[in-house]
């Protein structure tokens, strides 16, 4: 679907129902001059916005949607590096889907191209035609701890064709008090995986990677190579094996450019916490299906088209 279009947009008033009933808990307090409701909201990677909290008629295509609580940002800071706004996809109250889910039938999809090589744009679909037939579904668990965060279940990865022994289902499992597990995030870049599980894919990987020349390491990035004088390069497959879901990944969701003179990096993380991300560059190129209805997310390859 098309982008949305905006109309002019109205503030909750401080002294208004709305106020009680959606401001109160989820905004920063009262802006006590204009008397308008205000919102605070900080990302991980130390990015914050502040402003007012406000409702606004979204237009996609001929779908009209009124009343969609947003955030009119006034102060923004951090990586947003002159985005115009951001989308919230997760699964809380205030997020898009939280709020449209029956105008669309809880479901969405998107497909993220590679920022560094491709001149099309990104898509994100809305109702039932985002539903790719070609995608391989995966159940989503649920974590009432953080209830936010779209949670799966992996079962281990293959590099090479083999499944790494190192890396097994029990370090992602989601304990009974919420701790740990893996959660799909369009809103991270690198995949982090439990150490233990990142180290055993990583040495793996290295093996299966030894003809080809090391460089430096690179930001978080450990594992490196010099390919400024290959022509054809051949590396270890990537396969993550969710239940239900094999997902192989194309070799540039994994082994990505970090200069101009031929430096590539293999895109994986360690985490010193329990919980494991699959971050927005292993998922390029893929139409990633979230039937909340269903409860399952899928993966479809090739979907940019």
């Amino acid at each position: 679907m098309a982008s949305p279009e905006w109309s002019s947009s109205r503030c909750f008033l401080c002294d208004s129902q709305a106020f009680d009933k959606v401001c109160f808990s989820h905004s920063a307090g009262c802006n006590t001059r204009r008397r308008t409701c205000l919102y605070q909201v900080s990302y991980g990677d130390g990015s914050f916005t502040v402003g007012d909290f406000a409702t606004e008629t979204l237009t996609f295509r001929r779908n009209r949607v009124k009343n969609v609580a947003v955030g009119c940002g006034h102060d923004n800071e951090g990586l947003f590096v002159g985005a115009a706004g951001l989308l919230g996809l997760g699964k809380g109250r205030l997020s898009f889907p939280g709020q449209t889910g029956r105008r669309f039938n809880q479901k969405f999809s998107y497909c993220l191209v590679d920022r560094s090589a491709s001149s099309k744009p990104s898509s994100v679909v809305f109702g039932n035609a985002a539903v790719s037939r070609t995608a391989k579904f995966t159940p989503l668990l649920s974590n009432p701890k953080l209830d936010t965060f779209y949670y799966v279940e992996l079962l281990g990865i293959s590099v090479g064709g083999t499944r790494v022994p190192g890396v097994a289902a029990s370090l992602f499992k989601l304990d009974p008090i919420g701790n740990g597990g893996v959660i799909i995030d369009s809103g991270t870049s690198v995949t982090r995986l439990i150490r233990p599980a990142y180290i055993a894919m990583r040495d793996a990987f290295r093996v299966g990677a030894k003809s080809l020349k090391r460089a430096p390491d690179y930001s978080l990035f450990d594992t490196c190579f010099d390919l400024s004088k290959q022509n054809e390069v051949k590396v270890p497959t990537v396969v993550l094996h969710f239940r239900g879901a094999d997902v192989s990944l194309p070799a540039t969701n994994y082994l990505i450019p970090v200069d101009t003179n031929g430096k590539f990096c293999f895109a994986f993380a360690g985490t010193m916490s329990g919980l494991s991300i699959i971050g927005n560059i292993q998922q390029q190129g893929f139409r990633v299906v979230y039937d909340l209805m269903g409860s399952r997310v899928g993966f479809a390859p090739r979907g940019c088209a």
